[in-house]
């Protein structure tokens, strides 16, 4: 049974013991997108860990099984997504492919890697993180284009920005995640991975993301 809250809590658990996540509210780290921001989240460090590789692989399988129910096929998002897809696919015994960002620019040019002649169109996709649901959502338009029915999108941590939520309804994708920010956050509070005086900063954060990094120098 998919106990959400039992679950949040157990990944954001993990996540901080191996430091797939960090917390640095004083040190903030830069994002690609050039966001200011005091969490880093690096999930491929469960892949190093096999006790936690294997429950987030069968966390996985269960909350797919009951939001989505039967699938032909499991497609991984590359990059982070691929390893974990691919975990989830063995479990269920079924086909893997992953969804390249951009074509490939040499042999057959493929966005969709696999043997997508033998699998089901009914397909989850993969993947490790979701910020503002934009990568994800353009794997899932591509698996679209292809003629795949997505069922929708299963991954191990959210930051639940509302821009994600927004993005994911209006390309009509349901998702799952087994745990997101405020899990995380109630836990670090609870468990003193952070200091009480950085939670205030760290739910300013949540709130604009964009625009923290102006405030936090200013």
């Amino acid at each position: 049974m998919f106990n959400k809250n039992e679950i949040e809590q157990q990944v954001a658990e993990f996540l901080l013991q191996i430091k797939a996540i960090k917390l640095q509210p004083n040190n903030p780290f830069t994002w690609a997108s050039g966001w200011k921001s005091p969490i880093y989240c690096d999930n491929r460090v469960t892949l190093s860990h096999p006790s936690i590789r294997t429950y987030i692989r069968q966390q996985l399988v269960v909350a797919i099984q009951e939001k989505f129910g039967s699938v032909g096929c499991i497609a991984g998002v590359a990059t982070a997504g691929i390893p974990q897809g691919a975990l989830v696919a063995q479990e269920l015994g079924l086909p893997f492919i992953y969804v390249r960002s951009k074509p490939k620019d040499h042999g057959t040019g493929s966005l969709i890697e696999g043997d997508v002649t033998t699998t089901g169109k009914r397909v989850v996709v993969i993947e490790d993180l979701i910020s503002t649901g934009k990568s994800s959502l353009q794997a899932v338009e591509a698996l679209r284009a292809a003629g795949y029915e997505v069922a929708g999108l299963a991954a191990i941590f959210s930051y639940g920005f509302d821009i994600a939520d927004e993005n994911f309804k209006q390309a009509n994708c349901p998702y799952v995640t087994l745990s997101n920010y405020n899990a995380l956050i109630k836990y670090a509070e609870e468990h003193q991975y952070i200091a009480d005086k950085d939670v205030a900063v760290l739910k300013q954060w949540r709130e604009n993301p964009a625009g923290w990094g102006q405030i936090a120098s200013s």
